[in-house]
């Protein structure tokens, strides 16, 4: 399965990396699904807090939980899956991880379609966005521009996709002629619709999970296992 997915992979053109929560679990980064993390993970419920209604009922609260998931992002390092798909600067990575995992291993071309947590915008769309430091992030702060709270630059439950982002993500996997899905159930939308969009298209789609998936019935490959381990190899020049 391996050398055959090689072979896809040499005889691409254009190359998406479609990656989920799976790609950065390997490094240690908890997911919404896991059971066994610390502190606000247990605590409370990620789908309460991770809206715009909880953040108005409690903002401080909400960014405090942000804030402690900046911090331990720090703690983590990008896995060899991380690593091997930044060192092919021929691949887009179309990603729904709001991590920065991706960019610290060096890749060129990153689509957060969920955003990132490096970065707070204002509530109230003015436009304003500042960069955060993970490892220090700022308390919970107004808007220097209108006043309104400033909030992680994230997308939460109910929110439409930064439209930029969402557009260009489209662009690539309607063009690709073979996609990689990596470390996702496949079962958030709009974002696993680009999957179908790029089979579609008439890329290939190769599947690395855990587990079979929402995209296992678009594989024309799927190799089961972590990232970590399939991926460097299918990947090597």
């Amino acid at each position: 399965m391996i050398d055959a997915a090689r072979e896809l992979v040499r005889n691409a053109e254009q190359i998406v990396a479609f990656s989920g929560a799976g790609l950065s679990a390997e490094s240690g980064v908890p997911t919404f699904r896991d059971k066994d993390t610390q502190g606000f993970w247990v605590e409370y419920d990620p789908q309460k807090l991770a809206t715009a209604e909880g953040f108005m009922a409690d903002p401080q609260l909400v960014y405090d939980w942000y804030n402690d998931r900046r911090r331990n992002i720090t703690g983590v390092h990008p896995n060899p899956a991380h690593r091997a798909l930044a060192a092919r600067p021929d691949i887009v990575n179309v990603t729904q991880n709001i991590d920065d995992l991706l960019h610290r291993a060096g890749a060129e071309r990153v689509l957060q379609l969920h955003g990132t947590l490096a970065v707070d915008r204002c509530q109230a769309e003015c436009g304003h966005r500042e960069a955060v430091e993970l490892a220090d992030p700022p308390p919970l702060r107004a808007c220097p521009r209108c006043g309104a709270m400033l909030r992680p630059d994230v997308v939460w439950f109910g929110e439409m996709l930064p439209l930029d982002v969402w557009q260009e993500a489209e662009v690539v996997s309607q063009a690709c002629d073979l996609m990689l899905v990596v470390g996702t159930a496949a079962e958030v939308y709009p974002a696993a619709g680009l999957i179908g969009l790029a089979r579609a298209g008439g890329a290939k789609i190769i599947v690395i999970n855990p587990n079979p998936s929402g995209a296992s019935a678009l594989a024309d490959l799927e190799l089961t296992g972590k990232a970590g381990e399939l991926l460097p190899p299918i990947l090597e020049p």
